[in-house]
């Protein structure tokens, strides 16, 4: 199957958070999207594995993207090494995507950043023709997306550019609560963490709202280029 986007995260609930009104947005324009997430987020303060599996599974379905897999690399302790770039760069020629959406490139949480590095190092690497792969028995072609965009997480990092996700921030709440053990509930019983603030789950808009009110909109995502953003022309900005 080859998808239009390929969003990546370090953890389930990453993408969601980083960039759910985008992909929404893009799914909704006729996109082909699809989630992979390198861990399955157990070393988590609340919840388990087992229950951001179903999370994740039905916050994919809110957002309505094509395929989500998980490579089920060990959180905290994955690294940017060769046997898990072979992973990554696995995928990536399976899906063939022209985008890959990946990790802020500093954040709080280490295994952020380290995401990011890893992915970006792969998206490198899958398109050399020496590097030989297979999955199922078939021969992988080598495949390197047009661009890959980091999104933006824990720290308020200076974005290259923003999408307007006007009419999106509720597909991407929705899909965000979809974790609900991992966020804010006044209920639990569990110990407490940053991201289990109501202040954190607040965030999630207004920080849409502020980067919307930068450029006009109501709502926007900001992410980080690795490449020069060009435009065909200025009527094409707004």
């Amino acid at each position: 199957m080859k998808l239009d986007i390929l969003a990546i995260g370090a953890h389930p609930d990453d993408v969601e958070l980083g960039c759910g009104g985008s992909i929404a947005k893009e799914i909704a324009l006729g996109k082909k999207v699809g989630i992979i997430d390198l861990t399955r987020g157990e070393l988590g303060t609340r919840g388990s594995a087992e229950i951001r599996d179903v999370e994740s599974s039905n916050a994919a379905k809110i957002l309505g993207v094509a395929v989500r897999e998980n490579l089920a690399f060990r959180d905290g302790f994955f690294l940017n090494d060769e046997a898990h770039q072979l992973e990554v760069i696995k995928m990536i020629r399976k899906y063939q995507p022209e985008i890959v959406l990946c990790n802020a490139v500093d954040d709080r949480h280490i295994d952020h950043p380290k995401g990011s590095k890893l992915v970006s190092d792969a998206c490198f690497l899958s398109g050399l023709i020496k590097i030989e792969t297979s999955v199922a028995g078939i021969s992988q072609k080598a495949w390197r997306p047009k661009q890959v965009y980091h999104y933006i997480q824990w720290k308020n990092i200076e974005p290259d550019f923003v999408v307007d996700v006007s009419g999106y921030i509720h597909t991407k709440l929705e899909a965000v609560k979809a974790y609900s053990s991992q966020f804010y509930d006044p209920k639990s019983k569990e110990p407490s963490s940053p991201i289990t603030s109501k202040n954190f789950l607040d965030s999630i808009v207004y920080r849409a709202q502020d980067l919307g009110r930068l450029i006009g909109v109501e709502h926007a995502e900001g992410f980080v280029s690795e490449r020069y953003v060009a435009v065909k022309s200025f009527d094409k900005l707004f």
